[in-house]
This record gives C-alpha cells, sequence and structure tokens, in this order.
C-alpha cells in the first residue's frame, strides 16, 4: 500500500525540479539569443524582428508590430535598422500597393543556416531518444508550459 504523502513530496519535489530547469532553459534560452544577436551585430529587438520574418515572410509591418507588440513607429525602426544590416528588404505587396512586405535576404538566410538551424538539428537529435508516447507527453507538457507563459506575461502586462 502506497503512502499519499510520501508521493505528493515526491511529486512536489520533481514539479519542483522541473521548475528549476525551467527557469535554467529560459536562461540559457536568452544566452543563446544574446550571442545569436551579437554574432549578427544585432539588439534583441532586432533578432526577434528578423526571427518572424525568416519564420512567415514576407511579412507586412502590421504582422511584425502585432508579433513583437510594437508600435508602429517602433516597428518601423526595427525594419529600419535591419534593412541598414542587410538583413531585410522592403518591396510592394503584389495583392495591394499599399502595403509594404519584408522579407529576409540571402544574408539573413546565411545566418540562419549558419546559426539557428544547428540548433534545431541538434534538437531533433536529443529527441531521437523519446518513444511516440514520451514526445506526446513533451508536446503536450511545452503547449501548456507555453500558454502559463502567455497569460502569466498578459497578466504583467496588465498590471497597473
Amino acid at each position: 500500500m502506497y503512502d499519499n504523502r510520501k508521493i505528493r513530496v515526491s511529486k512536489y519535489s520533481v514539479i519542483g525540479e522541473i521548475a528549476m530547469e525551467l527557469r535554467r532553459l529560459q536562461q540559457s534560452v536568452d544566452a543563446f539569443d544574446e550571442a545569436a544577436a551579437a554574432r549578427l551585430g544585432l539588439n534583441r529587438t532586432d533578432l526577434r524582428c528578423l526571427d518572424v520574418v525568416l519564420a512567415e515572410g514576407p511579412v507586412s509591418a502590421g504582422r511584425i508590430s502585432a508579433a513583437l507588440k510594437l508600435s508602429p513607429a517602433a516597428t518601423t525602426t526595427v525594419i529600419d535598422r535591419l534593412e541598414r544590416a542587410g538583413m531585410v528588404g522592403r518591396s510592394a505587396d503584389p495583392g495591394n500597393r499599399r502595403r509594404v512586405l519584408v522579407a529576409a535576404t540571402d544574408a539573413a538566410r546565411s545566418a540562419e543556416a549558419e546559426i539557428f538551424v544547428p540548433v534545431g538539428q541538434a534538437g531533433v537529435q536529443a529527441l531521437q531518444e523519446y518513444g511516440p508516447d514520451e514526445l506526446a507527453v513533451i508536446l503536450g507538457f511545452l503547449r501548456t508550459a507555453r500558454e502559463v507563459q502567455e497569460e502569466q506575461a498578459a497578466r504583467v502586462r496588465a498590471m497597473p
């Protein structure tokens, strides 16, 4: 027969360890982003914008504003900096002549291949150790963790 008190203590100590590992993961992601931004001569906001353009591009400035939660003026400034750095270019939207699209340049695609693709490859390699059921649990956990972070970010933004 199981002692429920031991199960709870054990469960909560593992939850504490998970919380600490999440904190360390966030710190490692921040350190990687800082290193990538420094390597590219960008600031972190510019790097986040470049990520959106690489992932979704070509995209409108409005989409970038929404993704980064920046004002239109701040978004224009970020795009200007990325354009000067040779990472993005602007072009007219063929479907709407009043709208401009922002697209990654060859230099940005090269940076993506040099800096970001290896991270994805290493992640895929690490996940090969897990079976389908374990991967489903990992995926569920990551979705839950992201939702918690998004909810908490909204909570903090709403604070007076």
